[in-house]
This record gives C-alpha cells, structure tokens and sequence, in this order.
C-alpha cells in the first residue's frame, strides 16, 4: 500500500520530467505508466524512491525520444509540443524556471538538444537535481553530464526567450488581444504585435493549416483579421486559457469539441510569437475532437455565400 501512496504522491513530478523532455501529453503519460509498472514488479525495494521513480522514467523518456525523432524528422510542416494545460508539479521556490521550461517556446528550443542533452538539462536545470542524481538516471559520468549540460545550455541561451516578469499585466495584453481578434480589429491587433511578430501554425498534414510561418505585425494581423470573425459566424467559439504557462485559448466547433489552440508569447509588452497548435493527434487529452477540415469547408462555404 505504501508504494502505491509513494508513487501518486511522485506522479505529477514524474509527469512534468517526462512532458519537457517529450513535449508530449500522451507520451508522458505513457513513460509514467511504464515507470508504475518498473516500480510495482520491482524485487527489492529502492534506498530513495524519488531517485529511482525519476531515473526510471527520464531512462524511458529518452528512448521514447530517440524513436520519436526519426518521426519528427518526417513531420509535416512546423511542429509544435501538445499544448498542456496545467503542469501538475508545484514547487514555489523554482515557480518561474517551471513556467518558462514549459512554455512552447521553450520546448520548441529543446527540440535542438539531443536526448542525452534534453535530459540533462531538464533535470538540472528545471528540477536542480544534483549531479550524482542526474549521472545515475542518464547512465553517464557526472563529468559527462557537465559537459552535456555546458552544451544545451549554449544551445538554449541562443534562442530564449524573455518572458514578461508581471504576469498580471501580460494577462491584460492577452485580454486585449482577444477583444480586438473578437472584433476583427486589424488595427487593434497590429498594435499588440512586435515588429517581427510569427504566427505558425502545427497541422502536421492532418488539419488546415499555415502553408509557412507568418512574419510581421501587418501580415500576421491582417491574416488574424480576416480569419477569425469568419470562423465566429460559422458559431467557433474561444474560451481564454492559460496554455503551457503562458496566455492562451481554446478554440471549439459549435458542438463544443476543441479545433485548435492558440498561445501567445509577450515579450517587452508586445506579443512576439502566436502558435496554433491543430493536429488532431495533439489535441485528445483536452476533450472531444472537431473535424477541421469539416470546419474548414463549413467556413469556405459560408464566404461564397456571402460573397
């Protein structure tokens, strides 16, 4: 009964390991489960729990990722993490380096390390295990794992991302964002929007999406514009939400079933990136599906009309 109560009181650490090294809900889960099975059909019993349920599932998520790369290499067009809504891992002391490791941006970034690398730096420097800790989870010399670590964290710092420190005032941008996109105000959104501002799109081939990135303030807001007051007609709805730690949507057909995502980067009080995350696949632990592409021809057919 114990190592049942050990594990539950572990499993939203174990979770959040295995989600920033993945940038996968469902393959999370998965590594959690497999982790449950390891501990339960263990012969003996571990001097540290936390140590042993941590390498076992960081050892499980590196091999996932490995197979998953291979995939990725073939994806369709940009691809995005599943967007998470809440991370069940809560430490107060680290709240701000648990928020930015989780956020899209973030992730997309991880996706440059290699297993190894992701892993290291996950631990360390998301979690603040120490050395030995994350030398026995990776099955690497603890002078190993400091060069592994010396190497993402280059890699990391060339592309991180500063988010807004006051969470409160980039909440008030998101409200303000989600006013004018509700009001097709291209105007009001080019305001909102950095100079260099992207809008990239994740279909992966099996939904609607951006052809490329959209790049700049004009382009991005006139396309957002355009599109959203259309999508309202044919009865999309959107409901604010925090996603991936930073302000967001959730996009559902008439029926209620989630169509997409959508999360924004506020960077020195402009949004500097807006990502739509739309594969089906990447969308199911949120709720029933919509068809896309069903609302796409919906939202066609509604424009000829109209026209």
């Amino acid at each position: 009964m114990h190592q049942v109560e050990d594990f539950e009181e572990l499993r939203p650490l174990l979770f959040s390991i295995a989600y920033r090294i993945l940038g996968s809900v469902s393959e999370a889960e998965d590594a959690v489960q497999e982790t449950w099975l390891r501990f339960d059909g263990s012969a003996t019993r571990p001097r540290s729990t936390k140590a042993f349920l941590s390498a076992t599932v960081t050892r499980i998520s590196i091999d996932v990722l490995r197979s998953a790369r291979v995939r990725r290499e073939e994806y369709v067009g940009p691809w995005l993490p599943e967007p998470l809504l809440s991370d069940p891992y809560q430490d107060p002391s680290r709240s701000a380096e648990l928020a930015d490791s989780v956020s899209m941006a973030a992730l997309v970034l991880l996706e440059r390390l290699s297993p190894l690398e992701r892993a290291v730096f996950v631990l360390r420097e998301v979690f603040a295990f120490g050395f030995d800790e994350v030398a026995a989870a990776v099955g690497r010399s603890e002078a190993a794992c400091r060069q592994l670590l010396v190497r993402a964290r280059r890699h990391m710092e060339a592309g991180r991302p500063r988010f807004e420190a006051d969470r409160r005032e980039r909440q008030e941008l998101a409200t303000r964002f989600f006013d004018a996109l509700t009001d097709g105000d291209v105007g009001g959104l080019r305001d909102l929007l950095a100079a260099d501002v992207q809008f990239v799109g994740d279909g992966g081939g099996k939904a609607p999406q951006l052809a490329k990135a959209v790049v700049g303030a004009e382009n991005v807001a006139r396309v957002l514009g355009a599109v959203v007051p259309w999508l309202l007609r044919i009865d999309v709805t959107f409901e604010p939400h925090e996603v991936n730690g930073q302000p967001g949507a959730i996009f559902r057909d008439r029926d209620g079933r989630v169509l997409h995502t959508l999360v924004l980067d506020v960077l020195d009080g402009r949004i500097g990136a807006i990502r739509a995350v739309i594969n089906p696949d990447k969308l199911g632990h949120l709720g029933p599906v919509a068809d896309a592409w069903a609302v796409d021809r919906e939202l066609k057919r509604a424009r000829r009309q109209r026209n």
